[in-house]
């Protein structure tokens, strides 16, 4: 088997074995996400470095869910030179309760949090943070690997022993999945690719029951479709009290 197919193989397995046998946690997760806005609350998703792509992959999308506020650092994105910066101020104590100081987050509001490791500070301080204001903590990480790994918070506590629901993505220790022959280092993640359809799947949960309740579905339109700037601005506008990134 080619590394091409072994890695179709495994991304096909675990996306698999999201839909058999995590649906759900996904389902709980889109109650509590339903509950909150259903209530006026407001939804927050944060990531540092690669695990923040899920945020932007949710965020601000044709097709995807207008109520998804991101908790972005510039010093966390994969912009920032040296690159290396970001692995040193995820590592910092004490960073992830400035980020989520600067958002209006309120008692009741949902944080999403995704860390693959779950076991630097950045989104440990954040969810113990929310946690403290009364804010519901679901986190999506690599169990297998988080319990693999010795925290680096002074706590001693990894991501999913401080969140309200735990969402496994099933990945190896390390993410990459692909052995070849010259490395004693696998190739290719999966935590990515597996992330960004446990997000969407929630999406659609939450779909599921928004329509049964005879609500609307905040979801953005693609803006390169005729019409779609007038339909984002609308919906927007509905919505405003929910939406923090205007």
């Amino acid at each position: 088997m080619s590394y091409v197919e072994q890695y179709y193989e495994s991304i096909s397995r675990l996306l698999r074995q999201t839909v058999d046998e995590g649906e759900d946690v996904l389902g709980k997760a889109a109650d509590i996400m339903v509950n909150a806005i259903n209530e006026g609350k407001s939804l927050y998703l944060f990531g540092a470095s690669h695990a923040g792509i899920i945020a932007e992959d949710a965020f601000y999308r044709a097709g995807g869910l207008a109520l998804f506020n991101p908790i972005f650092s510039p010093a966390l994105m994969l912009n920032v030179e040296p690159i290396t910066l970001t692995s040193k101020l995820e590592r910092l104590e004490g960073y992830g309760n400035l980020l989520l100081e600067s958002k209006p987050v309120k008692q009741g509001d949902v944080l999403f949090i995704h860390s693959v490791s779950g076991r630097n500070p950045v989104a440990i301080d954040m969810a113990i943070a929310a946690k403290q204001k009364g804010m519901t903590v679901i986190s999506l990480t690599n169990v297998s690997y988080s319990k693999s790994v010795e925290s680096r918070h002074s706590s001693r506590k990894r991501l999913f022993e401080v969140s309200d629901l735990v969402i496994d993505n099933n990945g190896e220790p390390g993410d990459a999945a692909v052995s070849v022959k010259s490395l004693s280092q696998k190739v290719a993640p999966t935590s990515t690719i597996v992330g960004s359809f446990i997000i969407h799947s929630i999406v659609l949960k939450m779909i599921e029951q928004l329509e049964e309740a005879g609500r609307e579905v905040p979801v953005f339109r693609s803006a390169n479709l005729d019409g779609g700037d007038a339909y984002n601005e609308a919906m927007m506008e509905r919505h405003k009290h929910q939406i923090h990134y205007m």
